[in-house]
């Protein structure tokens, strides 16, 4: 089997990928966000946890790195994984002074 040593590097690869990849909690509570800027490394993700009793809808219009959670009810959890370097500028739809920024090198 010629290929199996080939198979093998790139699980490696995939697996210290996996491992080095971590998540920042940002919490949504009383309107806004619980850190006003993060900075994270590509591969990496934050998680949005809504601990308002009211909806919010995660962003960002930023090129590059644009994304829509939707709709966020009281105690949801979502996460976004950024895959791109850049500083990312993350809003509530519903309320425009929930503001974020995330800084991904």
């Amino acid at each position: 089997m010629k290929s199996f040593p080939l198979i093998v590097p790139a699980m490696l690869i995939a697996a210290v990928s996996a491992v080095h990849a971590s998540e920042v909690v940002i919490d949504q509570q009383n309107k806004e966000f619980s850190e006003k800027s993060v900075h994270i490394k590509v591969g990496d993700s934050v998680k949005f946890v809504n601990k308002d009793d009211i909806v919010h809808e995660v962003h960002s219009d930023s090129d590059g790195n644009d994304f829509d959670l939707g709709a966020q009810k009281p105690g949801a959890e979502t996460a976004h994984t950024f895959d791109k370097p850049g500083t990312v500028k993350v809003r509530c739809a519903i309320h425009p002074k929930m503001k974020l920024e995330v800084v991904v090198e």
